[in-house]
């Protein structure tokens, strides 16, 4: 699957590394900038091209929790027609039917989680709220994701939107999107 494609092209998410190259499938990921809190990576050609920008968190709770990789991300599938897909990592499994969410200021946005080889993602529940989460995070100065393990530890992850929009313009700008 694409995701364990950008998953693996983290390479723990070096922000001086210029490539990193993935373990599950051998792809390529190229930095395409650092911008402020996030960076943006393109991986793939043609139709199987895809763009994204991610940021780990600034603050986390608990602090003692062990936990995987954590990021925020958002991708552009030009293949698929898809711009602006938002995506929870937290490093964790989800626990099954836990609401998942992403506040950014006074607003709240739900998302729907999936476990998948020991680790967990979160997409949007609605496809109709894409737009006004973008356009939110645009705006706002930080974004907080909660979720909670599969062992049932609520976290809440913090991340700086500084950057955001910058990162954005050049995934889209080098997806054509």
């Amino acid at each position: 699957m694409i995701r364990t494609i950008l998953l693996g092209s983290l390479c723990t998410f070096s922000l001086m590394a210029s490539v990193c190259v993935t373990p599950a499938a051998a792809e390529t990921a190229n930095l395409l900038g650092v911008f402020g809190n996030w960076s943006a990576f393109s991986t793939g050609t043609g139709s199987s091209m895809t763009c994204y920008t991610m940021s780990k968190p600034r603050a986390r709770q608990p602090k003692a929790t062990k936990r995987g990789e954590i990021y925020l991300m958002v991708s552009d599938w030009p293949g698929r027609k898809v711009k602006a897909e938002p995506e929870i990592v937290p490093g964790y499994e989800y626990k099954a039917g836990a609401p998942v969410t992403l506040a950014v200021g006074p607003d709240k946005f739900t998302f729907f989680s999936r476990n998948e080889a020991k680790s967990g993602t979160a997409w949007l529940q609605s496809l109709t709220d894409g737009e006004r989460l973008i356009d939110t995070m645009s705006k706002g100065v930080s974004a907080v994701a909660a979720g909670t393990s599969s062992r049932g530890t609520k976290t809440t992850d913090t991340y700086s939107l500084q950057g955001f929009n910058d990162a954005l313009a050049k995934i889209h700008a080098v997806c054509n999107m």
